[in-house]
């Protein structure tokens, strides 16, 4: 009997040690993290949003690589420092150096931003995989899920790039030409380790943009997947004319089935009650600028997604294919989504487009 005791007492005491010094490798980690310097970043994607974080980083006096796949691109941004198709009339800072090279993008940076479409994330990543190590840290601004897999952007980042790179996210009511004209505007970044999360708080804050730090990574990632698909519905009452009162009612069911999904992944509910949440669903339903919104109110005005797309001159819609990815994600699970699937139905089946948003205002 006093054998097994002491044994019991040296395993306790072995298992003891061993997490004991994971906490002092986490600590050391943390450590470097908090007195780490960055002096050099790299955006991944030079679309509007990549863009802009660009300048903004560019202005508050770091040095910025903007990676760009055309390398006309890279030439237009460093000969006449803009970038016309993407954020017309808004300069460039000479901080900024755009560039073709996957090597040059990322050389002496240690915080890697990827502003590219989910649906090129993970080939982006892959060729990037290479030139990034465990000790840079990486944050998306990707408002999307994975068609294939239906896996969100920081799994998929996971998967591709060195074994224990700290992955963030930074999603919010940050509409690129409103945070290009500094306009103010909130947004969280988002980070399961929170001394990153701080830490890019304050790579990113200026007067005008406010970034706050946050924890619930999926929570984010989830809300900025909904929230599209619900503004493509708001979109659709916007050209059928259908008043503020629908819109509401839309609205509203929107984002009980964006807790309904927070729920099911374990994710917090009160992030959808946050800026990530009810706050990006607000700016993306409602205002002008918004992509989703706009493809909802032409789809009432009778034209194609062919159409539609070439309407938007290159810019994405991440709801267009995300509604069908996350339509097949709730029904694989069981959750019951009205919203998600009348949306699918009118992208994808035809569905009369008034006839869905009655039925949806009778489930409210």
């Amino acid at each position: 009997m006093m054998k097994i005791k002491n044994f019991q007492h040296t395993r306790k005491s072995k298992i003891s040690g061993v997490q004991k010094m994971q906490s002092v490798f986490k600590d050391a980690k943390n450590l470097r993290f908090l007195s780490m310097k960055v002096k050099k970043l790299s955006i991944i994607g030079a679309g509007s949003w990549g863009t802009t974080l660009a300048i903004l980083l560019g202005e508050k006096g770091y040095n910025v690589s903007l990676w760009t796949r055309r390398e006309e691109t890279a030439k237009e941004i460093n000969t006449k420092k803009e970038n016309k198709q993407y954020l017309k009339d808004i300069k460039i800072p000479n901080t900024v150096i755009a560039t073709h090279s996957i090597e040059d993008a990322v050389k002496d940076s240690n915080v890697v931003v990827f502003a590219v479409p989910s649906s090129f994330l993970r080939e982006v990543a892959k060729l990037f995989s290479e030139v990034i190590n465990k000790d840079t840290i990486v944050i998306h601004t990707v408002k999307g899920i994975e068609e294939s897999t239906g896996k969100f952007m920081s799994e998929v980042l996971k998967e591709e790039l060195t074994k224990g790179v700290n992955i963030a996210v930074l999603s919010g009511p940050n509409h690129a030409e409103e945070v290009a004209n500094k306009l103010p505007t909130a947004t969280v970044i988002a980070s399961e380790n929170e001394n990153i999360s701080r830490i890019l708080c304050k790579v990113f804050v200026t007067p005008y943009f406010k970034p706050y730090p946050h924890h619930d990574v999926i929570g984010v990632e989830i809300c900025s997947v909904v929230k599209n698909t619900v503004a493509i519905a708001i979109g659709i009452c916007d050209g059928l004319k259908l008043g503020d009162n629908a819109k509401a009612s839309i609205l509203t069911l929107g984002l009980t089935e964006m807790s309904i999904i927070a729920k099911h992944f374990g994710a917090k509910k009160a992030t959808c009650y946050g800026l990530a949440g009810v706050g990006d669903l607000i700016t993306t339903c409602y205002s002008h600028h918004s992509r989703n919104r706009f493809v909802g109110e032409m789809l009432a005005k009778e034209k194609t997604i062919e159409q539609i797309k070439k309407e938007m001159h290159g810019m994405i819609a991440e709801g267009i294919k995300n509604t069908k990815t996350i339509y097949e994600l709730c029904k694989k699970k069981g959750m019951e989504t009205p919203l998600i699937s009348q949306t699918y139905k009118v992208l994808y089946e035809d569905m009369n487009l008034r006839e869905a948003i009655e039925q949806l205002l009778d489930m409210v």
